[in-house]
């Protein structure tokens, strides 16, 4: 029973959710890690932006993950306290496994945007997942 429960939960970083199953009821995923495999779109790097404990953050980027049921944003927060230049991970194109942590809307809480980390209140209805690791997949 214990193998059975473990083995085969939607939530197990694992086993890959699809987007849509995050979006149909994001507050199931909220603030578990997940496994998200698909495509990349959109990728804007962020200007450095300041977190609240008053750090200012650099080399953050958002994209959206696109899979055959739906598309999802993903945030990759950038490295805090250390100026620097650096380009995002991915590219446009590129298919990707992304092992992140789902922030569902009117959860409290920070979601990243082009004009840095908001409270997201601001942003209500935003579904987020912010990404631990990503990973290409191989074509």
């Amino acid at each position: 029973m214990v193998l059975w429960l473990s083995g085969s939960s939607p939530l197990s970083a694992q086993e890959a959710v699809t987007v849509q199953e995050v979006l149909a009821d994001p507050v199931l995923f909220h603030l578990r890690q997940i496994t998200l495999k698909g495509t990349v779109r959109n990728v804007h790097p962020l200007d450095p932006y300041e977190i609240p404990a008053g750090s200012t953050c650099y080399g953050g980027y958002l994209f959206n993950l696109e899979d055959d049921t739906a598309t999802l944003s993903i945030a990759v927060p950038g490295l805090c306290g250390v100026p620097m230049v650096k380009d995002p991970d991915v590219e446009d194109g590129a298919r990707v496994a992304v092992d992140a942590t789902v922030q569902a809307p009117s959860h409290g809480g920070y979601v990243l945007s082009f004009k840095g980390a908001k409270i997201a209140m601001d942003q209500e209805g935003i579904v987020q997942a912010i990404a631990n690791r990503i990973t290409p997949l191989a074509e």
